[in-house]
């Protein structure tokens, strides 16, 4: 191989280490997650992410008749803990749409505000507080109740005043103003 050419492709070779140098050195952006079929981008917040999850339009219709979207765009941080359409389908018959209706906002306030955490909690946030409780993490929801976290193999479970357990279902869904954290079932206040 003649010396130019040589010379050549070791140039290449070094603008090539050099170029994935400084893009390594270079700060990665923020991890965006799908929920829902949709992307959740950190930068947004809560509210802003939540409208484009088809797995959380019952959710994002009872924020919405509890008059929480003015609250849960604010600067926070929160946590939430979104149930799923799945979830909410599995309240008894009737329940959703009594909820919704205008005369029950403040019994909807009450159950959507018991998903909340004020702060924001990470998955390895809510883990190191299971393992400093002895296996359990009791959280002190914006509604005022108590949720207990704790860990069932693998995944976070909530159990409410009411003995339901909810699974995080999907963890860390980072977002401007917080995170969410999915869960299969609906937790509700005593």
């Amino acid at each position: 191989m003649p010396k130019s050419n040589l010379f050549l492709g070791l140039a290449a070779a070094a603008a090539t280490l050099a170029a994935s140098a400084t893009i390594a050195a270079s700060p990665s952006p923020a991890k965006t997650v799908m929920v829902g079929g949709a992307a959740m981008y950190p930068t947004r917040t809560i509210v802003e992410n939540a409208v484009n999850s088809k797995d959380h339009t019952t959710l994002v219709a009872a924020v919405k008749a509890a008059g929480l979207v003015e609250t849960l765009s604010g600067p926070g941080p929160f946590t939430v803990f979104a149930p799923t359409n799945a979830a909410f389908a599995k309240l008894p018959k009737g329940t959703v749409e009594t909820l919704l209706k205008p005369e029950n906002k403040a019994m909807l306030q009450s159950v959507l505000t018991y998903h909340v955490v004020a702060g924001r909690l990470t998955a390895a946030d809510l883990m190191r507080q299971i393992r400093a409780g002895g296996g359990v993490a009791t959280l002190t929801t914006v509604q005022g109740g108590k949720l207990s976290a704790r860990m069932v193999g693998t995944s976070v479970v909530l159990t409410d005043a009411k003995g339901g357990r909810a699974r995080v279902t999907q963890a860390d869904v980072l977002q401007s103003n917080g995170v969410i954290h999915v869960t299969d079932n609906v937790s509700l206040p005593g």
